[in-house]
């Protein structure tokens, strides 16, 4: 890391001991200081009391049941600190999971990834960056499954604004998804601009209209499910 650049301090959760420290490896090859890492739910919870962190990476099955622990338990987390970045990792695409997750606080700082998307180190980096920043980062595969769903709300939008829509959800800028799709900026924004609109999302609202908008088809996705 260059002079003036402040770690990330970090604590990951996950009861798989050789991706546990894999990841830790990793994170501290690229400027994550990971001040605690530990193998169920309980341990998490007492980490991030002990060491404020600014980031928690968690699995969402966790001892002892390996049901949905991990999930609860960045739930506690985020209801105790609504500024903490925490991260969900997940074997499979579990649209519930994601809901509630980003649901909690005001939608910022979350992020809901599949495990499988960890081996693209710089991309998991970028998206682990990006939610420390404030954004809301949610795993391509759930957004392309979700978007397969019947869901009254997003049934509003044309095919091109679901595709700008699942790239928002991904956590990237309009400059990003222009050269993605390979339009202009301005086309982007008025995408986007539909998208909210046909969304029936309040004008008044800040630029997390694009965080509820994400959370608008999440819902509706958890609802037919």
């Amino acid at each position: 890391m260059g002079r003036g650049v402040t770690a990330v301090r970090t604590v990951l959760a996950e009861d798989g001991v050789l991706l546990r420290e894999g990841l830790v490896g990793v994170l501290g090859r690229f400027g994550f200081d990971v001040v605690a890492a530990v193998g169920d739910a309980d341990a998490l919870l007492h980490a991030v009391d002990s060491t404020a962190p600014d980031l928690v990476i968690t699995d969402i099955r966790m001892p002892p049941g390996f049901t949905d622990e991990g999930l609860r338990a960045a739930l506690t987390l985020r209801r105790r600190h609504p500024e903490l970045a925490v991260v969900a990792l997940s074997q499979f695409v579990q649209h519930a999971y994601a809901s509630e997750l980003l649901e909690s606080g005001d939608g910022r700082r979350i992020g809901y990834l599949l495990k499988d998307r960890v081996v693209d180190v710089a991309e998991f980096v970028r998206a682990l960056h990006r939610i420390v920043e404030g954004g809301t980062v949610v795993d391509p595969d759930v957004v392309r499954r979700l978007l397969r769903r019947r869901s009254d709300p997003v049934s509003r939008l044309s095919s091109r604004e679901r595709e700008v829509l699942a790239l928002v959800a991904e956590g990237h800028s309009n400059a990003t998804i222009a050269r993605r799709m390979f339009l202009s900026e301005a086309a982007v924004g008025k995408h986007v601009g539909n998208v909210l609109s046909k969304l029936d999302l309040p004008p008044a609202t800040d630029g997390n209209r694009r965080v509820l908008a994400v959370l608008t088809w999440l819902r509706s996705a958890a609802r037919d499910g």
